[in-house]
């Protein structure tokens, strides 16, 4: 059965989104982890336009290219963080990754290989990549099926408006609710996300495992 035939089947609310707000598609994976993490740390806390100009100016910064990892090391922090608009957390959060990657700490290509949680674990180890951020990773990156976003706040709007409840959905009330959807959970996400015509929204800062 193909996703949304699952969750048409599984859940009445979510089958009635989908008779209201149709199908979507995920947006296509960037193609390179390493790359699609720079631009994860970039965007975090931010509104979708500030994301793209500031990840723009770190590009025209290194040529126009996508950074590695080498470059971000050996780039001069402040003068990243000035040329881009960074903050100085999101150098060093940079940084982190770049790192991680070089020593090894961190294997991009042998993520594929490992369970969600294996992913999680991998991912939250380098400072500045939190539990929404490896769930973005994993639902447009990798493109795993069966990813609940449970800091997301786009979700939990769009459950907390579907299903008519009285304020937002804790993390394990929407885990709950949200069994049903296995094993399509990163295609409820999608659809929930669709129903708000929203991109996936980060948590507030005090969530993130920074």
């Amino acid at each position: 059965m193909d996703p949304l035939s699952h969750l048409r089947a599984a859940d009445p609310v979510l089958a009635r989104l989908l008779a209201e707000h149709g199908p979507t598609e995920p947006r296509p994976p960037v193609g390179d982890s390493y790359t699609a993490l720079v631009r994860a740390i970039v965007g975090q806390q931010l509104s979708v336009t500030a994301a793209r100009s500031i990840y723009t100016r770190l590009l025209e910064h290194f040529g126009g290219q996508a950074p590695t990892t080498s470059q971000i090391l050996a780039a001069e922090p402040d003068a990243m963080r000035v040329a881009a608009g960074l903050s100085r957390a999101k150098v060093g959060f940079l940084r982190s990754l770049a790192e991680h990657v070089e020593s090894g700490e961190l294997d991009l290509r042998g993520l594929a290989s490992q369970s969600d949680e294996e992913v999680v674990a991998r991912l939250i180890a380098v400072k500045g990549v939190g539990v929404w951020t490896a769930h973005m990773f994993m639902i447009f990156e990798l493109r795993r099926p069966d990813v609940l976003a449970v800091g997301d706040l786009g979700v939990r709007r769009a459950v907390e408006r579907a299903y008519e409840l009285p304020e937002l959905p804790a993390p394990d009330e929407l885990e709950r609710l949200a069994e049903p959807w296995r094993p399509q959970r990163s295609a409820a996400c999608l659809l929930l996300w669709h129903s708000l015509a929203n991109a996936p929204a980060e948590p507030p800062p005090a969530a993130l495992d920074a």
